[in-house]
C-alpha cells in the first residue's frame, strides 16, 4: 500500500501536505507531452507522490513510466509548485496541499503509452496551443512558468 493510501486510511479526505515529483517531456519540437487526466478531465504532465525513503528523481521517473510508458535519460531541474495555489480538492474529495518538485526532460525512450487509469489521452502540445483553462488547476503555476520563460511568444 502506498504512503497516500495509507494516510488517506487514517485521515479520510482531511488536507495531507503532498510531497510529489513530477516531469515535464519536451520533444525536439519543443512541444509538451501532456496526458489529458481520468479525474477531473484537465490536462497535465506525469508526476505523483513520493514514497518513504524515495529519491525526488527516482519517483519522477517511477510516475513517468508508470503514466506515460516513457524512460527519462537526463533530468532537468526546473521548478517548486508550493503555497495557496497548490492546495487542491480532488474530485473524489481528497484535499492536498502539495509541494511538488518539477524537471524538464530532453532526452528519454520508450514507447509512449497512456495508463488508463490515470489517463485517457497523451499528445504533444505547441506552446502557443495550451491554455490555463485546460490545465488541471494545482500545476497551472507550473506549467505558466514554463510557458514565460521557456516561449518564443
Amino acid at each position: 500500500m502506498s504512503y497516500m493510501s495509507k494516510m488517506r486510511k487514517l485521515l479520510g479526505h482531511q488536507t495531507i501536505i503532498q510531497c510529489a515529483a513530477s516531469i515535464i517531456i519536451i520533444n525536439d519540437k519543443g512541444e509538451l507531452l501532456l496526458g489529458k487526466r481520468t479525474d477531473n478531465g484537465y490536462w497535465g504532465y506525469s508526476g505523483g507522490s513520493i514514497e518513504i525513503d524515495e529519491k525526488v528523481e527516482d519517483c519522477a521517473r517511477r510516475e513517468l513510466k508508470e503514466e506515460m510508458g516513457l524512460i527519462a535519460d537526463e533530468l532537468e531541474f526546473f521548478y517548486i509548485n508550493s503555497g495557496k495555489e497548490c492546495h487542491y480538492v480532488y474530485p473524489n474529495g481528497d484535499e492536498v496541499s502539495n509541494v511538488e518538485i518539477i524537471f524538464l526532460c530532453h532526452k528519454y525512450h520508450g514507447e509512449i503509452k497512456a495508463q488508463k487509469e490515470e489517463m485517457s489521452e497523451l499528445r504533444f502540445f505547441r506552446p502557443e496551443e495550451i491554455t490555463s483553462e485546460m490545465i488541471s488547476p494545482p500545476i497551472r503555476p507550473v506549467i505558466a512558468e514554463y510557458l514565460k520563460t521557456h516561449s518564443s511568444h
